[in-house]
């Protein structure tokens, strides 16, 4: 965890708990630090629906505690009671993870912290507005930074991208059915690395939505958010092809020494891509070895006749090479047109 996350933290809890007490003037307002920490919490995404989950958590929690416990008292049981009933409710209005969290630990607190009798559900409620949104302003007033988080995801599913490709390259080079194994087991182990980068991209839209000093970097994410979904379906078409060629190695098929290295190529073109992924960078260099790529699975094609599992190999090949152009801003059109018209190409 970076400092930036724990100063936004710091600034909030402090700024909810002096807005609480010294300007409204509630007494012991501890949820509004509380809900000011947790609205920001360990990573962006979706801030604002947790702020909402957070405040109507709490008043489920505070609202169930404090008529409950003001009529059967405090102790193990009436916890208990209070804490299921609490959680339930909060679970019949939304069921969101957060909101019946959130809904549990107040009733707890309420029933622990709160003596029998004291009644101040609705002042509670406000400080974990007051937190809550405290918190949103934090975020927007002290920002991170919405594309760096987007960059490292990229970056890394880009990465392993270039190492299923290497990996199953090696595997039709050397003829080992247990390396292709690998680079099967590889890509398909490779869906968190894409969920991740999809959540630091709805994390950086949020940010510019709230942080105007960042509004600017909507292009860029939105170009990023183009890259998640090519680079998706371009893992998704090296697990068709690691399969393939797992079984073609098993069924000892041949296969053209040369596709192999098209497979290297095309993974070397990745790493292009990966190079160009920084503000300065250009994406659009990484198109030519793509095309290169393209043009080497072309002469393949016309130099021999492809058996079956070759056949799905360089379909697959030419699909991931559709993606990665796509990926470095060309429009599926704009991008099957140049595989067309590249020199040898079709």
């Amino acid at each position: 965890m970076s400092a930036l996350p724990i100063l936004q933290c710091a600034v909030a809890a402090g700024l909810a708990w002096f807005v609480a007490s010294d300007l409204v003037g509630h007494t012991r307002p501890f949820f509004a630090p509380i809900a000011a920490v947790i609205s920001l919490g360990l990573s962006l995404t979706s801030r604002l629906r947790r702020v909402a989950e957070l405040v109507v958590g709490v008043s489920l929690g505070v609202l169930v505690g404090d008529l409950l416990i003001s009529q059967i008292g405090s102790g193990a049981w009436q916890i208990t009671l209070v804490v299921a009933l609490a959680m339930a409710l909060a679970v019949f209005t939304d069921g969101a993870t957060l909101l019946v969290a959130q809904a549990g630990s107040s009733a707890v607190l309420v029933a622990t912290l709160l003596p029998p009798g004291d009644v101040g559900g609705l002042d509670r409620c406000v400080d974990a507005l007051i937190g809550g949104v405290i918190g949103v302003l934090v975020a927007a007033l002290i920002p991170t930074d919405p594309v760096r988080p987007v960059q490292r995801g990229a970056r890394a599913l880009l990465d392993e991208l270039a190492a299923v490709l290497a990996c199953t390259a090696d595997a039709l080079r050397t003829r080992d059915p247990a390396a292709a194994a690998v680079a099967l087991q590889q890509a398909r182990a490779s869906q968190p690395l894409i969920d991740e980068l999809r959540s630091a991209l709805r994390g950086g839209h949020e940010v510019t939505t709230v942080a105007p000093i960042y509004r600017r970097r909507r292009r860029q994410l939105g170009r990023f958010s183009e890259l998640a979904e090519r680079s998706d379906y371009a893992m998704r078409n090296a697990r068709v092809l690691a399969r393939r060629t797992y079984q073609a190695l098993c069924d000892d098929e041949p296969a053209a020494p040369e596709l192999a290295d098209a497979l290297g190529e095309l993974a070397a073109a990745v790493g292009t891509l990966t190079a160009e992924l920084g503000s300065e960078g250009d994406r659009e260099r990484a198109r030519e070895p793509v095309l290169d790529v393209v043009r080497h699975a072309v002469v393949l094609s016309e130099a021999w006749t492809p058996g079956p599992s070759e056949q799905v190999m360089v379909a697959q090949l030419r699909s991931i090479a559709l993606d990665l152009l796509q990926a470095t801003g060309m429009t599926r059109d704009e991008a099957l047109r140049a595989m067309r018209t590249h020199p040898s190409g079709r």
